[in-house]
Formats: structure tokens, C-alpha cells, sequence
């Protein structure tokens, strides 16, 4: 489906505060159990915030991502070197710190019924413009330590790994730059 297609059909909506979802299935235990019974913890307990993307007049739940706030830090990398490498192809010398200010998508699944429909770049690409556009918050990353299995999907989506080093068997640190956005 194109991005017209897409926004014509679905809506993506933060969920409401104490608002659960009755069935979601993405084919991921960890993510399934996370919309159905844990976004509504995290988000009272100011964690993290959950949005979902649903067919229009129906309320019919068909993907989620949740944000929370993050950083890209000197913490992040094998050494220092290798931090003033990548801060220094970003940030003019004034600007040179020991963090950046980044917004972390700490989960995102699409339901088994709608694989295939481009919902997942949708996605990407709505937190990319939300975070850019106006630069409502001073953000200038995108992170996600994202599953083995969905790293190709975000470097398909232009995200970058933070640093060579492999981070644990099961995830990676990716970032996106939303400096890369041109229309901000």
C-alpha cells in the first residue's frame, strides 16, 4: 500500500489513559503481551508512551510502538574515539557533548492479519515527521534496540547502527539522525 493508501484506511491515535487493547497479534509473545497487558502500566507510570494505528470507525487495533526518552551517549560506544567520530560528523565544535538528546521506540509490532502492508515504514515514518517537524521536543535521534530479525526492516528505513560492537544475541542499537529529514 502507498502512505496515501495507508492514511486513508488507518489512523494512528495515542492510547488513552487507562485504554487496553482486547486482541492483537503480531506473532511475537514479548510484543503481544506488552499491547495487551503492560502499555497501560508503563504509560501511568510515565515510562513510556504508547500510540496505535487502527482501522478508521472500527477501533480495530492492527499495530502499536511505544516511545520513551533517550540518549545517544559516549556510554553508547566501544571508546571515546569512536564517540568523537560520530559526534564530530554531526555537530560543529561548540555543540560537542557527552549526550544527545533521542527519543527511543521501545516497541513496535503490526498484527499477522495486515503483514505486508507497509504499516511498519508508516510507522517510521510518522514518529520520523513527529519528531522533526517544528522539533517539538530538541530531539535530534531516533533510537530502537531493535530484534536480531528486524534489523533489516530499519536499515531499510535508513537507520544506522550506533557502534561495530555487537550488542547482545537478541538486539542491536540502530539510530536514525533527524537531521537527514530535509522539510523540518
Amino acid at each position: 500500500m502507498t502512505s496515501e493508501e495507508i492514511a486513508h484506511k488507518y489512523q494512528i491515535r495515542r492510547l488513552r489513559r487507562g485504554e487496553s487493547v482486547a486482541s492483537f497479534n503480531c506473532g511475537d509473545e514479548d510484543l503481544n503481551d506488552f499491547i495487551l497487558n503492560e502499555a497501560v502500566k508503563y504509560r501511568e507510570a510515565r515510562l513510556a508512551v504508547t500510540y496505535v494505528i487502527e482501522i478508521k470507525n472500527t477501533n480495530n487495533v492492527v499495530g502499536f510502538f511505544s516511545l520513551a526518552n533517550d540518549r545517544v551517549s559516549i556510554s553508547d560506544f566501544e571508546s571515546k574515539t569512536e564517540f568523537n567520530r560520530f559526534r564530530k560528523k554531526r555537530f560543529v565544535n561548540e555543540k560537542r557533548l557527552k549526550s544527545y538528546p533521542a527519543v527511543k521506540i521501545g516497541r513496535l509490532g503490526i498484527d499477522l492479519s495486515v503483514k505486508g502492508q507497509s504499516l511498519g515504514t508508516f510507522i517510521i515514518d510518522f514518529i520520523k515527521s513527529y519528531f522533526a517537524v517544528d522539533n517539538k521536543t530538541g530531539c535530534r535521534f531516533i533510537t530502537v534496540d531493535a530484534y536480531i530479525n528486524a534489523i533489516p526492516f530499519y536499515l531499510k528505513n535508513n537507520f544506522l547502527p550506533l557502534s561495530t560492537e555487537a550488542d547482545t544475541d537478541h538486539t542491536k542499537l540502530l539510530f536514525f539522525d533527524l537531521e537527514e529529514i530535509e522539510d523540518k
